[in-house]
């Protein structure tokens, strides 16, 4: 009796290692850096745009993306937002954080971006169809697909995909509801 009970408690303390491990065996996943390929190692919690990651203070990210000069990109600080351009092509902001409440609360990238980014979301920024995406990160939590695109949110590893014919923003946030509310 006493070795079933042990069993059991031994049981019981791997499935209450396991859960947290998931978050846990998130790789730090640099988007110009780093190679992640595997969608399960990924969560926005250890997404980092120059160094800069969700959670970090607003002085932070502007040393970093505004003060430091990053080769080939201008930035520029609009309102709540830091916004980072290409200098060869400077059509439109292809990445950038947003600031709120004095933190970083939000990193977006989109397929204009796609030349800088390492890794799986290099191949998800240059995505032809909705359906590429979901072979890449495997099926969202909540699909939501129109004749127009689709928002593909992957509410538990923390971002959304948003497809839009050729057109590819990833947006990184953690418990940001203006996100999800169209859902």
């Amino acid at each position: 009796m006493r070795h079933h009970f042990r069993k059991f408690v031994i049981g019981l303390m791997v499935i209450g290692v396991i859960i947290p491990l998931n978050q846990a065996l998130a790789k730090k996943y640099e988007l110009t850096r780093n190679s992640v390929e595997d969608p399960t190692a990924i969560h926005a919690e250890e997404i980092s745009l120059y160094r800069v990651k969700l959670g970090d203070p607003e002085a932070k990210a502007v040393e970093m993306l505004v003060e430091e000069r990053i080769s080939g990109v201008r930035a520029e600080q609009e309102g709540t937002f830091i916004l980072l351009w290409d200098k060869q092509k400077p059509t439109g902001a292809m990445a950038g954080v947003r600031i709120m409440d004095g933190k970083v609360d939000l990193i977006f990238v989109n397929n204009r971006f796609a030349h800088k980014v390492r890794g799986i979301f290099r191949r998800v920024l240059t995505s032809k169809t909705a359906q590429q995406i979901r072979e890449l990160l495997g099926k969202e939590d909540f699909p939501n697909e129109t004749l127009m695109g689709a928002k593909l949110l992957y509410e538990e590893k923390g971002f959304i995909v948003n497809f839009l014919d050729r057109s590819v923003n990833i947006e990184f946030c953690l418990g940001c509801s203006d996100l999800y509310n169209p859902f």
